[in-house]
């Protein structure tokens, strides 16, 4: 079982795991509206506490927008380890192709050194918190807006790093782009995000779906 009754569960990831979430109100209230933000982790959140009802689930969204695997890293002891969560859940990756082209490109993050701060994020993880279940979102565009072609094969290996890391540590993968690449061809990215990167409330929407039929599906 992924969820257990009293289970702590983090999302955690860059802007769009944040999407506006208020970090003051997060310090008190983890579970209130404003500190789950506006995005697909509140929407998952609210589907979680409606399925579980009857588990007291504590549910807290970390995301920062910006951030890349480093940035994770960096704050992780903070941001997960000490919150002794039972389920992580992890989106990142885009923003270490995209600050590859913007800003003078030199905040990218190359593909071997993201799946190496990334597997020893996740060693640590493991380490620190035994019995944590493990959630990879594959990281995804849109495929739209500022994304242009030069960014696939970047973020086509990233995704590869990501479902090589869910089979190595057991971890549920999260098909995003996988599942995105599906319905692409029906309803344009437009529709799904302002700038190909930053979900739309129906593409917040979409990346909730795609995490709970992961769990369920």
């Amino acid at each position: 079982m992924m969820f257990q009754p009293k289970s702590v569960v983090l999302f955690q990831g860059d802007s769009i795991t944040d999407a506006g979430r208020n970090r003051d109100v997060a310090k008190v209230d983890p579970q209130s509206l404003a500190a789950l933000g506006n995005g697909y982790a509140m929407l998952t959140a609210s589907q979680l506490l409606v399925r579980l009802a009857d588990h007291d689930l504590t549910i807290h969204n970390r995301g920062i927008g910006g951030n890349r695997v480093p940035d994770l890293r960096d704050r992780w002891q903070v941001d997960c380890i000490d919150l002794k969560p039972n389920l992580v859940s992890i989106l990142i990756g885009v923003n270490d192709t995209w600050h590859g082209y913007i800003n003078g490109g030199n905040k990218g993050v190359p593909v071997n050194e993201y799946e190496q701060i990334y597997r020893r994020l996740l060693d640590w993880t493991v380490s620190a918190l035994p019995g944590v279940k493990l959630v990879l979102g594959e990281p995804f565009t849109f495929r739209c807006g500022k994304v242009t072609a030069a960014w696939e094969p970047e973020m086509s290996q990233r995704v590869q790093v990501v479902r090589e890391l869910a089979n190595d540590f057991g971890a549920r993968l999260v098909p995003f782009q996988t599942e995105i690449d599906r319905i692409l061809p029906k309803v344009s990215g437009e529709y799904w995000s302002t700038d190909g990167v930053h979900p739309t409330l129906a593409g917040h929407a979409l990346l909730a779906k795609i995490w709970l039929d992961a769990m369920w599906g």
